[in-house]
């Protein structure tokens, strides 16, 4: 899997680095990087369109406001590996966790160990959302004996709920090349009850759950909702991530539709977590 990497620059960088992120993460864009004059995007190739990118955000503006300009390139699947090895490093989340890849060094795991073998999906642990959905899933009071992981990536949070005690863990993703990466890496931590499947929110009809996972982008929580609500069991806890501190009332209000209520809401650089129970 090819994938497009933008790189933006714009003046002033505050807000402006975040709105065209907003932007792009609901056209498809899975990954983010700060710069310091701007933002690296990233998107698979097959799911992203510069046609949309430049009809339906600020990237072919120049106002008064702001001046914004990008160069693209494409980084070829085969050359994903040596782009993350010469920047992966260990990915520590509080005291709790240390997500390393199998090049790492003893020295740099502590913790509760995830080892990860770097390929083309989201959720290394090292954006924020993943961070801040690591984080949650210790802090959990209990965990759940069942649990989906909804667009699992590279499997991270399903790997993490497993350590932690679940002992039925489903984990989705629409994308066959991070289900293929998934898969590699339950086997890597030793995981024995995680059943990771390729599709969409239809594969959990009929499914309870006492914790549903869902790190994806604003537009595709909000069509999965009903599902979620369907599948959580009464007094059951779903955690979000994937958007920004700015759509959390919105998500939260949304929620409240489906008899999901907030408990809690988690932040990290302008990206946010949401805490909901089934009630």
């Amino acid at each position: 899997m090819d994938y497009l990497e933008l790189d933006i620059k714009v003046e002033p960088r505050d807000p402006w680095a975040e709105i065209i992120t907003v932007e792009l993460s609901e056209l498809g864009f899975d990954s983010f990087v700060e710069t310091e004059d701007g933002v690296l995007a990233y998107g698979a190739v097959k799911s992203v369109s510069m046609e949309d990118v430049i009809n339906q955000t600020i990237l072919s503006r120049n106002t008064d406001e702001f001046k914004i300009s990008y160069s693209e390139k494409v980084i070829p699947h085969q050359n994903w590996n040596a782009v993350w090895e010469s920047d992966f490093h260990p990915v520590e989340v509080k005291d709790y966790l240390t997500i390393v890849a199998p090049f790492h060094s003893k020295e740099d795991r502590k913790g509760m160990i995830v080892e990860i073998q770097p390929q083309m999906s989201f959720g290394t642990g090292h954006h924020q959302t993943t961070w801040l959905m690591s984080s949650a899933l210790f802090e959990l009071e209990k965990m759940p004996e069942n649990v989906l992981d909804m667009g699992t990536g590279t499997g991270v949070l399903a790997i993490i709920a497993e350590n932690l005690g679940a002992k039925n863990i489903v984990a989705i993703d629409i994308e066959d090349w991070s289900v293929e990466n998934a898969k590699e890496n339950v086997i890597r931590n030793k995981c024995e009850k995680i059943n990771v499947y390729c599709g969409d929110v239809d594969l959990i009809q009929n499914q309870k759950f006492g914790l549903i996972i869902a790190n994806i982008n604003k537009n595709v929580l909000k069509s999965h909702m009903k599902a979620y609500s369907e599948s959580l069991e009464i007094g059951g806890t779903l955690l979000l991530s994937g958007f920004f501190e700015s759509d959390v009332e919105e998500l939260v209000s949304f929620a409240s539709d489906f008899d999901l209520y907030k408990q809690d809401v988690i932040s990290k650089e302008t990206w946010a977590g949401i805490k909901l129970i089934k009630k």
